[in-house]
C-alpha cells in the first residue's frame, strides 16, 4: 500500500531589522508588526478587524493603554526597568527579561514605566475569532505543537531551530520564523539548539478555510526551502 505524501510546513523568515515603525498616536511609542491574520469576513487585518496579531513595542511613556473589546492580551518584557500594568485594584509587574502579563483588551491599563523607555512583544487573539497561547522556551529541548501558525520569535541571544528533523534556520535576536502547517492535527515537530529564549505562540482561526498567507507577513521575509 502506497503511503500518501506528507506535505510540508511553510516556512517564513521574518528578520526582526526588516520590521517597519509605526508611531503612536499619542506619541509614547512605537509598535511593529510582526504577523497579523485577518477575520475570515475581512479582507485585510486592520487594528479593528484583526483575528490574531503579533508585534513589538517601543514604549517611551507611561500612560493608559489603547483598548481593545473583545481581545485578549498576553504581553512580555524584553528590554528594559519593566512596566507595572495597574488594573482595577491588582497589578501586573513585568520587572524581568520575559516576565509575562495576560490580560483583556477591554480592560482598563495604566502602565507606569519602572525607570525609562522599555521594549515588549505583544500577542492580540479575538475572541471568536482564533486561538493562540504563548510559551516561553529557555531550554534547548523537543517541542510537539499542534497549530495552523506556529511563530518562533527569538527574544533573546541565537537559536538555531530544526523543523520535522530536517530542515533548520538560524534565528537572532528580533527575528521570528512563522511556520504555516497544511494539517493542524498533525503535531509540529520543533528542536531548538543555541544559547537564546524563544516566545512560542500557536495560533489557529476558528471555522476559518485556508488562507493564502502572502498579505500577512512583512514583504521582506525570507521563505526557507
Amino acid at each position: 500500500m502506497v503511503k500518501p505524501l506528507v506535505q510540508a510546513a511553510s516556512l517564513t523568515l521574518l528578520r526582526g531589522a526588516a520590521l517597519v515603525a509605526s508611531p503612536w498616536k499619542n506619541g509614547g511609542g512605537v509598535t511593529r508588526e510582526i504577523a497579523a491574520a485577518p477575520m475570515v469576513s475581512q479582507a485585510a487585518a486592520s487594528l479593528d478587524t484583526f483575528a490574531w496579531r503579533v508585534s513589538v513595542a517601543d514604549v517611551a511613556q507611561a500612560g493608559p493603554f489603547s483598548r481593545f473589546e473583545g481581545v485578549d492580551r498576553t504581553l512580555v518584557l524584553l528590554e528594559g526597568a519593566g512596566m507595572l500594568l495597574d488594573e482595577a485594584g491588582s497589578t501586573h509587574a513585568l520587572t524581568q527579561p520575559l516576565d509575562v502579563a495576560r490580560f483583556a483588551g477591554e480592560a482598563a491599563i495604566d502602565a507606569r514605566l519602572v525607570n525609562g523607555a522599555t521594549r515588549d512583544f505583544n500577542l492580540m487573539v479575538r475572541r471568536g475569532a482564533a486561538r493562540g497561547t504563548l510559551e516561553v522556551w529557555r531550554e534547548n529541548a523537543r517541542y510537539n505543537l499542534r497549530a495552523q501558525t506556529v511563530l518562533l520569535y527569538c527574544a533573546q541571544g541565537e537559536q538555531d531551530v530544526r523543523i520535522d528533523g530536517d530542515r533548520e534556520v538560524q534565528l537572532e535576536a528580533g527575528d521570528t520564523l512563522r511556520i504555516d502547517t497544511p494539517d493542524a492535527q498533525r503535531p509540529l515537530q520543533i528542536e531548538t539548539c543555541g544559547a537564546g529564549a524563544l516566545l512560542a505562540v500557536a495560533l489557529d482561526m476558528l471555522d476559518a478555510p485556508p488562507q493564502d498567507i502572502t498579505d500577512t507577513v512583512s514583504r521582506d521575509a525570507v521563505r526557507t526551502s
